[in-house]
């Protein structure tokens, strides 16, 4: 048997007009942390929760690495995270996740990315994000998806704008030891249906639908 007739996971694909998602082959993990150890955002911010940006390149690098590998161990089908690698032009350009918690109840993901600094401005974040809300619609039948950004991250609540999501509530988080004002985003899936919506193929989805808590294939 193959490893992915164990956790067919690693067979799921995503392909957009210019983009590939899935999880990561050894070597492609390897070039997400590279990227991320060229940086991430502009140091004098820090869009993420939990700051591991601000380790040295070395050190951020291993925790993509460690992240990726704990994610994937950490596996339920009452609690899941998707760490999908992004690939433009064949090369490895940031990581788009989607998550869900108690999938089968709340038919509602979440979302979460990254991408290198050097990869910002080519519209890429939008496009990972559209794929990702296809699959969760299109292939797991959510009811939403939502989402969060710091309201000092322009870039990525434009991403959400664009979309289609709206405003669902603030968090206030502490980060650096300073107060964070965090944005939170729901697309619903009827707004979705009435969008523009991005063509994406997903392949090796079928088996993976009882690791997803996901009973039968949703249209």
């Amino acid at each position: 048997m193959m490893l992915t007739d164990h956790f067919p996971l690693l067979g799921l694909r995503l392909s957009t007009p210019r983009l590939e998602l899935g999880l990561p082959a050894p070597e492609q993990l390897g070039a997400l942390a590279d990227v991320a150890s060229e940086g991430v955002h502009d140091p004098s911010t820090m869009p993420f929760t939990v700051p591991w940006t601000d380790l040295p390149p070395a050190e951020r690098a291993r925790s993509v690495v460690v992240h990726h590998w704990a994610t994937l161990g950490a596996w339920s089908p009452a609690s899941w995270t998707l760490p999908f690698t992004v690939i433009w032009d064949g090369q490895v350009v940031g990581q788009q996740s989607l998550s869900g918690k108690s999938f089968a109840v709340t038919r509602e993901c979440s979302t979460g990315s990254w991408l290198g600094r050097r990869f910002h401005g080519r519209g890429i974040g939008t496009e990972m994000r559209a794929a990702v809300a296809y699959l969760a619609f299109a292939g797991l039948g959510a009811t939403a998806i939502v989402s969060a950004a710091y309201t000092d991250n322009p870039a990525s609540l434009g991403v959400s704008r664009k979309l289609g999501y709206s405003n669902d509530g603030i968090n206030r988080d502490v980060v650096q030891g300073r107060l964070q004002i965090s944005q939170r985003l729901r697309l619903s899936r009827e707004r979705w249906l009435e969008g523009k919506r991005l063509s994406v193929r997903v392949d090796g989805l079928e088996p993976c639908l009882p690791l997803l808590g996901v009973l039968g294939l949703k249209e």
